[in-house]
């Protein structure tokens, strides 16, 4: 799943960028009165109020704005106009005023007089929040281009690994923008890599920026970003219409094994409500109410999985689904306490999760992909030319050994190279499994060259035209599905191309990542109502957060002459976790099966593009699918119009940051249906008011 560590890094050098601070090269307090000063405009309109500074002296504080207009004023500010020689000298001074003492700052004493507007004028929550949830607005892109100007400039002035933490950790503390340990944490934990990138980098804050968030925050053209794939001399064959297959022929049974994130660490009754990226530990502080103890078998809240849940499921799926033919795990095996991790610490975390499927599925195939958070830090997947200190070897090396009690021995090589695999499961059918890391935006190696990181999109192009060569069918997987915010656009691109020119030997696609149970459509980049392929995206172990725990099986077409190992059903299970919490007993159950629920004929990829076009114009099999995304948790959040766009859009799009295209029309169907609502509404109410004027005037 996402994690807003990278983004983190760069708020805590952002904060007093929008605090009123000097933006010409004279040091000055507040700066309010400065006619450069991006809030300029706005402090002009609104009114303040004297408050008392702890030296004795009086300052202009300035309340919250109120009106969607003065929000735009602060969210549109300029922060290629700031002068960063300005601010850094303040904020040394600042921060030498801070420790003379002696850490009060920490406590209830009002912030420093330069950065005490800041959180007048910038939501710090919302931010972390896009950052967490990949849905970003204009603030997240100016927080960055801000942040990252900061960094740079400290980097530039030769300012040491130290000052530059030390700076980061107190404002990142001051503005309470983690608990000052998660501050310390993430910090330390990534400071030397992305100093060396910055060091490296020849990327101005908006390259960068529009690198890492995408389309809303402008893309500027880099040659160093901009690349595509070459393809062999071979024709695309004609495309058959896709048929469903006969009745009564074989089939197989796969089980789809997504995020575990498994916390050994976790602790029933322990505090759920702690405030920081993972709570549900010993360590998670004191317990304020019983409400907020943790539960038996997880929680709703900000918590990983305990080991008696994943024993559980486990054990489920073993009684329940003995026929399991192979397994496809979809990666993310480590918890989410981000700040605290180390390598060792999350090798333990594979071997253990390696372990648990072992002991309960000893002789069932297992085909696995690499998740964001086996990495420490988080999302920090290096290159192969990345050597040394920085190299991902010690990741890569312990999941060959790992993964070599299912994979075979040629499959070393690439794996060792860069954590993705071919391998062939029975004559005619070959699984490939990618590393998605190399499409991560938050990670930040990319920056330095994103070209087709380890040659793996051109890699693949090779084996699927082997494949092709061979007429064997493909089944891909990976963790970040192809078309999420967190796909970098030119590498989406890319893959989204290679999906297209492939799409008679790609019959299914298999990802994880969101935790959510969802999925996402291909279109032909030429006949673009033409839907060529789907990815299933499946439901995580983890209830990290508000879900039921769940686990998905699919049902595919087995070994025939003709077969296209193309999925034929899937059904999500889940165990309620309030019950579960509630009696002490876990119960899984399947939560629907995706050809019965929807009344589909088949899941050939245009049926579940009419279903996208359905859930348009019907609000309540639209709340069916809201209630299968969330895995039926009490805990679901509410959905209104424009989550529900946003939600179909996701389902259109398995190509990343092209909103404008893939979701055109059926942003355009659900407008009109809109428009439809209100005409009727409008009619229904004259017609109402006509017929009461009649009878009344008679």
């Amino acid at each position: 799943m996402v994690s807003s560590s990278w983004g983190v890094l760069l708020l805590i050098l952002f904060p007093a960028l929008v605090s009123g601070g000097p933006l010409n090269a004279t040091v000055t307090r507040g700066g309010v009165d400065d006619p450069l000063d991006p809030l300029h405009a706005h402090f002009e309109e609104v009114s303040s109020y004297n408050s008392l500074e702890t030296d004795g002296s009086l300052h202009k504080v300035y309340p919250m704005p109120t009106t969607q207009q003065e929000k735009e004023k602060v969210e549109k500010f300029d922060p290629s106009r700031l002068n960063y020689t300005a601010l850094r000298l303040e904020i040394d001074e600042e921060l030498d005023r801070l420790s003379k003492r002696e850490g009060r700052f920490l406590g209830k004493n009002r912030l420093p007089k330069f950065l005490s507007n800041l959180g007048k004028f910038l939501d710090f929550e919302q931010v972390v929040k896009e950052i967490e949830t990949s849905i970003m607005s204009s603030m997240s892109c100016n927080a960055c281009k801000a942040g990252v100007g900061l960094l740079q400039h400290y980097v530039q002035n030769g300012k040491t690994r130290d000052d530059i933490i030390k700076a980061a950790s107190r404002l990142c503390m001051s503005f309470k923008i983690e608990t000052p340990r998660v501050c310390m944490g993430i910090i330390y934990l990534m400071a030397d890599e992305v100093v060396y990138v910055v060091e490296k980098l020849v990327m101005s804050p908006d390259e960068i920026c529009g690198f890492l968030i995408g389309d809303i925050c402008g893309t500027p053209y880099n040659p160093y970003h901009e690349w595509r794939v070459a393809f062999p001399p071979v024709p695309k064959p004609p495309i058959p219409q896709p048929q469903p297959p006969p009745d009564g022929m074989p089939t197989l049974k796969i089980l789809h094994l997504s995020d575990t994130h498994f916390d050994p660490e976790y602790k029933a009754g322990s505090n759920a409500d702690c405030g920081e990226p993972l709570c549900c530990r010993a360590s998670s502080g004191s317990v304020k109410s019983p409400d907020k103890r943790a539960g038996l078998f997880g929680d709703y809240r900000k918590c990983d999985t305990p080991l008696r849940t994943i024993e559980s499921m486990l054990e489920n799926i073993a009684y329940l689904h003995p026929d399991i033919d192979y397994i496809i795990w979809t990666g993310d095996l480590p918890p989410h306490d981000i700040w605290n991790q180390t390598r060792e610490s999350n090798l333990i975390i594979l071997r253990s999760t390696v372990q648990q499927l072992m002991d309960y599925f000893p002789y069932t195939p297992i085909f696995p992909a690499l998740g964001n958070h086996e990495a420490a830090p988080v999302n920090s997947f290096p290159p192969p030319f990345i050597l040394g200190d920085y190299s991902i070897s010690w990741l890569y090396d312990d999941l060959d050994r790992q993964w070599r009690r299912w994979l075979p021995s040629d499959t070393s090589p690439s794996v060792r190279k860069g954590a993705f695999y071919s391998v062939l499961v029975r004559p005619g059918f070959r699984i490939i499994s990618l590393n998605m890391n190399y499409c991560n935006n938050k990670n930040w190696w990319l920056l330095i060259n994103s070209t087709d990181p380890a040659q793996e999109l051109q890699w693949f192009i090779y084996e699927l035209q082997g494949a092709e060569d061979r007429g064997e069918k493909v089944h891909v997987l990976g963790h970040i599905p192809p078309g999420h915010h967190d796909c970098l656009k030119t590498w989406s691109h890319n893959y989204y191309t290679i999906i297209n020119r492939y799409e008679s030997t790609i019959t299914a696609q298999f990802f994880g990542h969101t935790h959510f149970d969802e999925f996402e459509l291909f279109y032909d980049e030429y006949e673009r109502h033409r839907v060529t392929s789907i990815a299933y995206i499946g439901p995580s172990v983890t209830s990290y957060y508000k879900l039921n725990p769940g686990y998905r099986i699919y049902t595919i077409e087995g070994d025939y002459a003709g077969s296209q190992k193309r999925v034929l059903d899937h059904e999500t299970w889940v165990m309620n976790l309030d019950e579960a919490n509630r009696d002490g007993i876990p119960r899984w159950y399947q939560l629907y099966s995706a050809k019965r629920a929807y009344n589909m004929r088949n899941l050939l990829p245009e049926e579940w593009n009419g279903l996208v076009y359905k859930m348009a114009l019907d609000d309540d099999l639209f709340e069916k699918y809201l209630r299968f995304y969330w895995k039926n948790s009490v805990a679901r959040e509410e959905c209104d119009a424009e989550c529900k766009k946003r939600m179909l859009c996701d389902l259109k799009s398995g190509r990343s940051n092209d909103r404008k295209n893939t979701c055109a029309k059926i942003n355009k169907q659900i407008e009109n249906r809109e428009w439809k609502d209100w005409k009727n509404w409008i009619f229904s109410g004259l017609t109402i008011t006509s017929v009461a004027t009649w009878w009344f005037w008679g």
